[in-house]
């Protein structure tokens, strides 16, 4: 239910194309609730059948124009609804922590190689992240309109300085052999 409410604050932001709102997904959004563009547009054609949002009538020929959307009443309703509505917790969902659940049951060969792959993925997320966070949030608008926003991208940037630090203290266990006992499980 989270991608429509992405898309209305999206476009609250700045009322966009289609198009334009995909490429502010892979920049913005994108990191933490990422999206096909097919998914964009199938949830834009449902937002805008549902009242929450309207095409804005162009300016000029309609022929090759980019239709652009913005919200309306209904939609800025449905977003402070939801953005006040509680939730549980998700439970972590990741591949490779079952694999070295795995692992540890069936061997851990290809294991190190997989484990240096994330690693290299998350230090380079995490140099996007506080590229991010010096180029849009400098230390002089801290308190600015845009702390809610900073708070997301810090949340990001913890996320994947727990990622790097615990892969290469995990790597590190493996080449030392400090895996724990073959077998064995913290819970069954």
């Amino acid at each position: 239910m989270s991608l429509p409410h992405a898309i209305l604050t999206a476009l609250l932001e700045k009322p966009s194309s289609g198009l334009e709102l995909t490429r502010r997904f892979d920049k913005s959004i994108g990191f933490f609730w990422p999206a096909t563009h097919q998914q964009i547009y199938r949830e834009l054609s449902r937002l805008e059948a549902s009242g929450h949002i309207r095409a804005l009538q162009p300016d000029g020929p309609v022929r090759g124009q980019k239709k652009e959307y913005e919200v309306l009443p209904e939609g800025r309703a449905e977003l402070a609804r939801w953005t006040a509505e509680g939730a549980a917790p998700r439970a972590v969902r990741e591949p490779l922590l079952l694999r070295l659940r795995s692992a540890a049951v069936v061997g851990a060969d290809g294991l190190p190689a997989e484990l240096e792959r994330h690693l290299a993925l998350h230090r380079a997320q995490l140099a996007d992240y506080l590229e991010i966070e010096r180029r849009d949030f400098p230390a002089e608008n801290a308190g600015g309109e845009n702390r809610l926003q900073h708070a997301v991208l810090r949340a990001g940037i913890g996320l994947e300085t727990f990622w790097v630090d615990w892969l290469a203290e995990t790597l590190d266990a493996l080449s030392s052999g400090v895996t724990g006992e073959t077998g064995s499980s913290v819970s069954e």
